[in-house]
């Protein structure tokens, strides 16, 4: 049996209401299937499974407050799930010996031959006018369905012998109105929020020693690079400076690990991949930092659609829990109507945050000469129990050197 808890959200929470449940008991789930709906103060947030297998028990009820680390349900493993199926097979060949049965004998009599007419095709049209209540529907497509708020009763099945599938729930989610989708996104409380910020970014002051390191980028060649990149994309497709610096970071963090990961239990525990936490602020005050996994591994255009997706869904409560308990590493871009600079508060259990400016326009010497140049200012934010200056500084060098090559990012 697995105990399915609730999971912590970030250093910012202690815990939050559960709101929905999206599976019952006996149903089958796998490892990343949304389980349930929690309201925290960064909003509603939809919390994954980390197994597989069957739910056997829901533990708390809808509208119930829970600390993290409660127990939310049950679930049968995989393994001991497919063992107790096989009890039910060892009933059906008892089947077999049915046709052996001497009734057989009993064929002969004609008045066995006239009940089969009895039982009239008129039973089975009944059927076709109750399909509806009656209609097959795949495992996935009914969980798909309770995510979603698509009412099963109302879809034609197109799958074998009218089941409903994925593709039937997902063609009737697209016609209902944004509203009914989102049903159970309740936004959060700016207030609580704020309160949960605060006592997370004090503790981190007071627990972690943090240096700073700070380095102003040109960037003529990235600018360059994304002018060539958007010429011919409409505004939807077009990639921003923000994506540029995002896989700059990345790819500068990979030859740097010590950055990337979290100081715990006395000691440095390297992250299981680069997922960096993107920070995102929240319409009415706030921030969230979700997580883009595997960051190094994304091109430009594969960043910039991850970074438009968690900022929408961020804003519309949206995100799910893995997202926001993930990152290895954050960091927080003030854009073009930020601050030339900020020092960034390292978010716990993490080692280090990296802040980036608003673009600006600067004297600058190239070739022995000074002219106006497009400049950004980076500043790491390290843990000095995980690193040190010298390393803080080799990363900014890094992001530098890799934007003046922006033509191989």
């Amino acid at each position: 049996m697995i105990e399915f808890r609730m999971p912590s959200l970030g250093a910012d929470m202690e815990g939050g209401t559960l709101v929905e449940w999206l599976v019952k008991p006996g149903d089958a789930v796998k490892r990343g299937d949304v389980v349930a709906v929690v309201e925290t103060q960064k909003g509603a947030i939809e919390i994954e499974i980390f197994n597989t297998g069957v739910v056997s028990e829901l533990v708390v009820p809808v509208g119930q407050q829970v600390p993290i680390g409660t127990l939310l349900a049950r679930v049968d493993s995989a393994m001991r799930a497919a063992a107790a199926r096989p009890a039910t097979p060892p009933a059906s060949p008892v089947k077999p010996p049915q046709p052996v049965i001497p009734p057989a004998p009993i064929a002969p009599p004609p008045a066995v031959i006239a009940p089969p007419p009895v039982t009239q095709a008129a039973p089975v049209a009944p059927p076709s006018g109750a399909a509806p209540s009656r209609q097959p529907v795949s495992p996935a497509a009914r969980r798909l369905a309770a995510e979603r708020g698509v009412d099963l009763q109302q879809l034609t099945g197109t799958g074998p012998g009218g089941a409903i599938t994925l593709a039937d729930v997902e063609a009737a989610q697209a016609k209902q109105p944004p509203a009914e989708v989102t049903r159970r996104r309740t936004g959060f409380d700016p207030a609580a929020m704020r309160q949960a910020i605060g006592a997370a970014m004090s503790r981190s002051k007071r627990e972690i020693p943090h240096y700073y390191v700070t380095q102003t980028v040109e960037i003529s060649a990235a600018l360059r690079r994304l002018e060539q990149m958007n010429s011919e994309r409409p505004p939807p497709r077009r990639v921003l400076p923000a994506a540029m610096f995002l896989r700059a970071i990345a790819l500068a963090l990979a030859k740097t690990p010590e950055l990337n990961g979290f100081w715990e239990d006395g000691r440095f525990r390297p992250g299981d991949g680069l997922h960096i936490g993107w920070a995102i602020a929240l319409r009415g005050g706030g921030l969230v930092a979700p997580a883009i996994r595997d960051a190094g591994l994304r091109t430009l255009d594969e960043l910039m659609a991850a970074m438009r997706d968690l900022v929408q869904r961020a804003r519309a409560s949206g995100l799910r829990g893995s997202e926001l308990s993930d990152p290895t590493v954050t960091v927080t871009s003030l854009g073009d109507r930020g601050a030339e600079s900020v020092l960034p508060i390292i978010y716990p259990p993490q080692v280090a945050m990296i802040g980036v400016g608003r673009i600006v326009t600067r004297p600058w010497v190239v070739d022995g000469a000074i002219g106006p140049r497009p400049v950004v200012t980076m500043t790491l934010a390290g843990d000095h129990r995980a690193s040190d200056g010298h390393r803080g500084g080799i990363l900014l060098a890094e992001i530098d050197r890799l934007l003046q090559e922006a033509e191989t990012l």
